[in-house]
């Protein structure tokens, strides 16, 4: 494993992880010229030129820059096991999502003060931070900023399909929109993306490389954590592997966890934080007995309904030098395509108080991450059900912190969830049935007829359901860390990022991190 050093270094604050809350925090403590800040990455950085072009996402999945987590086998998915694409570099998983700019709905957030008890996390409180970091280049008023470092931009390039689709969504009742993050989320329109000119624009573009000349900021990449350190009651340290050296840095004030909804859980059980009885099953001291560490799983589960089309390109034709290079200097053409370029918030019944389904619409034949070789042109609407009942957890496999933990997201475990997602497969082949699309669908390929019975797209859902790549819930607010994000039981220790979401939000889980991102900060200030 390497030596170990000595004379541990000390930083007022440790930030573990460097994705869209982590990256966030580290940049706006260092704000403070008066404090030493840490940001321990496990990943390199993010120097691969598909990290910056917007279509080239899918390109990092089961690469070196992914952490190529799998799923349990999946009942519901034939026993399936799923892929969890997460990303390890700077930036985490802004660094190879999809860039879509959705904050869920007013709901969620409410839900979170009034039922789960998250004082401080209603609606109007944290609308002020997604303000915050949004940079809007076409929206502003009560309910957008246009200022942040966050650039918030239309896309740059339309494919043909993906204006079909709205307009034919508006053809079969949907009501169209240019704002999903307005007063209203229902609807259906084209996403506003995290880009810069057309061009990836990640946390570690907003945030971190902008406060990297700082000298009370530093920055350290291919850190693996293993464990916090805890005397007592009180978190003290991390200790990280570096280039085949272990070393342990000390925290004055606080230690913040960002590692995501798989990472952080992992991390506090290594540390002693969790399940008593399960981390004595992997041999790991107990410090605090926190059942809940790792419960309370959610993840938003996504099926692709496949079309063949006529009369129109596949975006995957695109990808040649002239289109490369436009897209490289210009930040233009289809490669500057985030890929799912429309989509569209609806209820899967009149007596749901907000959506609970969401379609992704992609102008190419995208299914299973992106990973199949195209032989034929294609069009995918995916709904996507953004209201979960289905609850499932992560535990160790083992105490060593280089093996994967256990994912089990319990996919259809609740027989609502199948329900409501049988409503939103048909909606994708009602909006395909008429309006424009008509004239450039040539037929269905998955489920592969007009009018699938339920066993069918159960079966269609069982070979092709996956994740969306919305993991939540798994040090949540008010069973792991209170409203101010503290570790309860542990001095010192914060947990910020999507695991401590009581319950998922209806819609891509990114802009709501960064805003978790963003209040942590404040509650860190103001404790300090």
């Amino acid at each position: 494993m390497g030596g170990v050093g000595h004379n541990a270094e000390v930083f007022d604050y440790v930030v573990i992880g460097s994705g869209s809350a982590g990256g966030v925090i580290a940049a706006r403590l260092s704000e403070d010229p008066q404090v030493r800040v840490l940001l321990l990455e496990a990943g390199p950085m993010d120097d691969d030129d598909m990290i910056h072009l917007p279509a080239g996402f899918s390109t990092l999945f089961r690469t070196k820059w992914d952490w190529a987590y799998r799923t349990t086998p999946q009942k519901m998915l034939s026993g399936r096991r799923s892929d969890w694409p997460r990303m390890k570099a700077l930036g985490g998983c802004t660094s190879m999502n999809a860039m879509i700019y959705i904050r869920g709905n007013r709901a969620d957030y409410d839900e979170w003060r009034d039922v789960y008890g998250a004082e401080g996390w209603g609606y109007d409180d944290v609308l002020p931070y997604f303000k915050r970091s949004e940079g809007n280049r076409r929206l502003g008023g009560e309910y957008h900023g246009t200022d942040g470092p966050l650039w918030v931009e239309d896309r740059r390039y339309d494919h043909e399909l993906t204006h079909a689709f709205v307009d034919s969504a508006v053809a079969a009742g949907f009501k169209p929109t240019d704002d999903f993050n307005g007063a209203e989320q229902e609807g259906a329109g084209l996403y506003q993306v995290t880009c810069r000119k057309g061009r990836r624009w990640s946390v570690a573009d907003a945030f971190i490389r902008p406060a990297m000349d700082r000298p009370n900021l530093t920055v350290r990449t291919e850190a693996y954590v293993t464990r916090i350190e805890i005397d007592g009651t009180r978190a003290t340290g991390v200790t990280y592997q570096r280039h085949g050296v272990t070393e342990t840095v000390n925290a004055d004030a606080e230690i913040i966890l960002s590692g995501g909804a798989v990472n952080s859980p992992q991390l506090l059980m290594l540390s002693g934080v969790g399940p008593g009885a399960h981390l004595r099953e992997h041999g790991i001291e107990v410090k605090v007995d926190s059942p809940e560490v790792g419960k309370n799983l959610q993840d938003h589960p996504i099926t692709a309904v496949l079309f063949d089309t006529k009369n129109t390109t596949d975006l995957a034709e695109n990808l040649n030098l002239v289109n490369l290079l436009k897209a490289q200097k210009l930040g233009r053409g289809p490669l500057s395509s985030n890929v799912a370029e429309s989509g569209a918030f609806f209820r899967s019944s009149p007596d749901q108080p907000a959506p609970d389904l969401q379609l992704h619409t992609l102008p190419t034949g995208f299914w299973d991450n992106g990973l199949h070789e195209q032989t034929k042109r294609g069009l995918v609407i995916a709904p996507t059900l953004v209201r979960v009942e289905s609850v499932g957890q992560i535990t160790l496999r083992s105490a060593d912190p280089t093996w994967h933990p256990e994912i089990d997201p319990a996919y259809y475990s609740d027989p609502s969830d199948l329900d409501r997602i049988l409503v939103g497969m048909r909606t994708a082949f009602e909006v395909a049935s008429v309006g424009p699309l008509t004239k450039l669908i040539d037929k269905p390929w998955a489920p592969g007829t007009w009018t699938p019975t339920d066993d069918e797209i159960i079966a269609a859902i069982a070979r092709m359901g996956q994740t969306v790549y919305h993991p939540v819930g798994t040090c949540s607010l008010g069973k792991v860390v209170d409203a101010d994000l503290r570790v309860m039981g542990v001095e010192g220790l914060r947990v910020a990022d999507a695991s401590v979401m009581p319950r998922v939000p209806r819609g891509n889980t990114n802009a709501p991190t960064i805003m978790i991102g963003e209040k942590a900060a404040d509650l860190i200030k103001e404790s300090r």
